[in-house]
Order: C-alpha cells, then sequence, then structure tokens
C-alpha cells in the first residue's frame, strides 16, 4: 500500500493491516482471508471547526504495494454536512481528495455528514454533536539535556474531557554555505543575487503523525498541565535558526476518544499479531444500503483552539546543529576568472561562492565557487516565506 494521502496516525495504522495480513500469509496452516475490497478501503478524516476556521475533510483509498500508482486521493465526491434543522453546508474540493471547510455553524444543533462518492457509493456520519472547546491557557518550552520539549496546558470541564491534540512545524532552512551572488548568463559575468534569487533562506514544513491524548478528569480540577506536545533532539535541524510551531487543541467525544486510541495501539503496537485491522476501527462512518463495504475513519466537530510559539536559536544556544551529509561541503580554493564564468556557471551545478580580490587590489577578479548542493536551500526545502511568519 502507498499512504502518501492519509495523514501519519491513519498512514500507520493501515500500514500495520498490510504487515498483518503478509505476516498471517507467510504462516501454515493458518491462511485469513482478506475481504473483498479491503486493499481499496475508503478512509475519511478529518475535524471540522464550527467557527470559520478553515479546516478539512481528506478523502483517500488504500492501494495495493504492487500498485502502478503511488497516491490515492478519493476525488469527485460530494461531501455534504447536514445540520437537523435541514440546513445543508456543502464542502468544496481544494485539492484531489481534500474538501475544505470554512463555515460558522451554530455549535447547539446536530450534524450529520454526507459522503457520495462519483461512483455513486453513499456513505453517512453517525449524528455528531460540536464541543466547545476549552482554550490553551499555556504553551512554552524546556530546555535540557536531551533537547527541548513543546508543552501546553489547559483545563477541561463536563463538557470538554477528552482532548486530541494535532500541530505544524515550521523551521529555517539554511544551506551549509550562503551564497549571494549568481551568473547572469545575459551579462555574461557575476552580480549580486536579488531577492527573488535568494536561495540562502528556505523554509520547511511538517505535519504531525502522532496520535496524542489525554483525559483532563484524570487530574484535579481537571488542570492538564504542561502536556507534551513533541520532544525536538538536541542538535535537531528544526532549530538551527528559528522553529514555529502551532498546536491544534479539539475536545472530542468518548467515541472518538475509542477510535484514536485503537489507532494509537495500532500504530504502537506495530508487531503484534493482536493489532486490530482497519476493519475494526470502523470509527463513526458507514455505508449507506451496503453495510459490508469498509470504510476506516472518524469525522469530529467543535471549536478548534490554536496557538503558535516561535524557538530562536539563541533561547536554545548551545545546539549544535550539523548535518553530517554536507560535512563535504567547503569553497574551492582555486577561484574561477572571469573568462571562464560562462562554461563554469552556467549548469547551475557550480555557484560563485566568494568574491577574488587579489592581495592589495580593489577589483574582483574571479570567484571562488562551491557547489550547488552545498549553496542551494531550494533544493531541499521551500524558498517562500510562509504568510504566518513572523521575526524576532
Amino acid at each position: 500500500m502507498d499512504f502518501k494521502l492519509l495523514t501519519g496516525p491513519m498512514k500507520k495504522s493501515v500500514a500495520v493491516f498490510c504487515f498483518l495480513v503478509l505476516a498471517f500469509a507467510c504462516r501454515e496452516p493458518f491462511d485469513p482471508e482478506v475481504p473483498e475490497g479491503s486493499s481499496s478501503i475508503l478512509v475519511v478524516e478529518g475535524y471540522l471547526d464550527t467557527e470559520g476556521l478553515e479546516s478539512e475533510i481528506r478523502l483517500s483509498r488504500t492501494v495495493l504495494i504492487n500498485a502502478d500508482t503511488t497516491l490515492a486521493p478519493e476525488s469527485g465526491a460530494r461531501v455534504t454536512l447536514f445540520s437537523e434543522d435541514g440546513a445543508a453546508y456543502p464542502l468544496t474540493e481544494v485539492e484531489p481528495g481534500l474538501y475544505g471547510f470554512s463555515q460558522n455553524v451554530p455549535e447547539d444543533k446536530e450534524y450529520r455528514m454526507e459522503i457520495e462518492l462519483s461512483n455513486g457509493e453513499l456513505f453517512e456520519s453517525l449524528p455528531i454533536i460540536p464541543i466547545l472547546t476549552p482554550p490553551i491557557i499555556d504553551a512554552g518550552f524546556l530546555r535540557d539535556e536531551e533537547g527541548v520539549e513543546v508543552y501546553i496546558t489547559t483545563q477541561g470541564n463536563e463538557n470538554a474531557d477528552d482532548f486530541l491534540w494535532t500541530y505544524e512545524e515550521t523551521w529555517i532552512y539554511r544551506p551549509r554555505i550562503r551564497v549571494p551572488y549568481i551568473y547572469d548568463s545575459k551579462i555574461k559575468d557575476v552580480r549580486d543575487r536579488t531577492e527573488a534569487e535568494n536561495i540562502s533562506l528556505c523554509f520547511k514544513s511538517e505535519v504531525s503523525s502522532d496520535i496524542l491524548l489525554e483525559t483532563s478528569s484524570r487530574f484535579q480540577e481537571q488542570v492538564v498541565f504542561r502536556q507534551t506536545i513533541t520532544e525536538i533532539p538536541q542538535g535537531d535541524e528544526r532549530i538551527q535558526e528559528r522553529y514555529s510551531i502551532l498546536v491544534y487543541q479539539k475536545a472530542i467525544d468518548s467515541d472518538a476518544v475509542k477510535f484514536w486510541e485503537t489507532l494509537k495501539r495500532n500504530t504502537e503496537d506495530i508487531g503484534s499479531i493482536f493489532s486490530p485491522l482497519p476493519s475494526m476501527i470502523s470509527g463513526n462512518l458507514k455505508a449507506v444500503g451496503n453495510p459490508q463495504t469498509p470504510v476506516v475513519g472518524q469525522v469530529s466537530m467543535g471549536v478548534v483552539q490554536q496557538l503558535r510559539i516561535y524557538i530562536n536559536l539563541e533561547d536554545v544556544t548551545p545546539w549544535g546543529y550539523l548535518d553530517p551529509e554536507f560535512n563535504d561541503c567547503i569553497v574551492e580554493q582555486d577561484s574561477v576568472l572571469a573568462r571562464f564564468y560562462d562554461p563554469t556557471f552556467v549548469s547551475g551545478a557550480v555557484l560563485p561562492a566568494r568574491p577574488y580580490i587579489p592581495p592589495g587590489g580593489t577589483v574582483i577578479l574571479g570567484y571562488f565557487p562551491t557547489s550547488r548542493r552545498c549553496g542551494d536551500c531550494t533544493l531541499y526545502a521551500s524558498p517562500i516565506t510562509p504568510d504566518f511568519w513572523e521575526d524576532d
């Protein structure tokens, strides 16, 4: 199977399913029968915010490992949220398999999601009751010998006892050697890079794959104090300069807790033959007209609380980030003189890194080169600054 269109927890869970099927198939005399259609199970996941925050439902299909395609978004579906009073809120497909929702809807209503696939198959959710998620009281980080721990503090109540946290990370990524110059074939010369041509400042982003759950009633006054969201090991690339984490806090009901706990056991107990298969992780969705059609997923609704924090390198120094992949990166000692600019730099594989000015001189006679892989961060990350990004 390929799981690129599933979130981390979903990918891991369905991966366990594949592992178990293969493991069982290799054991004699036990030879389990894989249910028909199990190689293409519909996967539905999402949490809809009721106050207009952009949220989404993702539809995808599991794919066999020997399939020609590696991506399996479920595109062309009609996804609609229905209120108990008859109001309909259609979701819009913003990219293949991803259906966006940005509506301010009443939290005191009961809802139902309906999914009609392009092949006519119909699925619907059980009744969904939105939950008002309490705010994040505090968020921060702790530095210790092992690295950095990011945490949040919140407080539950009688209506919001169980929490699910997800997060998105973004960080500045720099190349080993910063190159402020570019060879311009139009003028047959080296010049300073413009801001649009900058290859020394990039950004990487990742979405969490961990399943983070907690029940507030386990604690005094339902205060979840300094819940660990993620741990960043000493010297990790993410804090080579400036790091951002956006934490989403979502209150979920007891049925959703069971679903996510089952997934969590799957991901943490991958080697066990007693791990549940996807057919046993049904969630709150079902096929209409054919209850035997498998579907895996959980759709919840409520107010999503979010909070972003930044961590700078100077906040955790000494950090010691050094990627060994670039240990051989150097600025060459032999300069490239002007008459050799075109044959050396025109392909872009070699970059002019430092100017060569002879002792006592004032005129640049050439440039000391370096490899593009050592000086171009766009090979590894995005040169586009995120809209939300804030500098110090």
